[in-house]
């Protein structure tokens, strides 16, 4: 069954490795999910769709571009508290969940599943997370064309 991008997503654009589709409600910006390479692409819905589309393109051609949009962020506490040590890993770095979960107080499984709930992101930079041992997994997957989005976003910003 094929994805009704058009009920589901304020837009989608093409990205290498995957598709990015955006999700908006009123003024926030409430999801970004990478897509199947497969996956239609879909012009901007809204206007925050087409500002949100705007600068993960500018993202997608320079990795230092800076993101400013309206995030709406809902999550546990302990998620809450992730996704901001996540925004403060440099673009061209990484860190690993035991290291990440050491500095929160906190176990690396915990860590993996609160990057893997991230709802935005690229904006949130979950990709910047990785195992002690090589990649880790990704959006919780561990293979296919998730991976393949992980690997491409850490070559982009030159962190692998």
């Amino acid at each position: 069954m094929r994805l009704q991008t058009r009920h589901v997503f304020s837009a989608v654009i093409a990205f290498p490795a995957m598709q990015v589709g955006v999700q908006t409600h009123g003024a926030m910006l409430t999801g970004i999910t990478y897509l199947p390479p497969d996956t239609p692409v879909l012009a901007p819905q809204d206007r925050l769709a087409e500002r949100a589309v705007r600068q993960l393109e500018r993202y997608r051609d320079d990795p230092d571009a800076a993101f400013e949009l309206p995030l709406e962020l809902r999550g546990t506490p302990f998620q809450l508290k992730v996704w901001r040590a996540l925004e403060r890993i440099p673009r061209g770095e990484v860190r690993t969940y035991g290291a990440l979960a050491k500095w929160l107080g906190s176990a690396a499984r915990a860590v993996g599943q609160a990057c893997g709930e991230n709802r935005l992101p690229v904006v949130i930079p979950c990709h910047r997370v990785v195992a002690a041992d090589g990649i880790g997994g990704f959006a919780h997957a561990r293979g296919g064309y998730l991976l393949e989005a992980k690997r491409w976003l850490l070559r982009h910003e030159r962190a692998i």
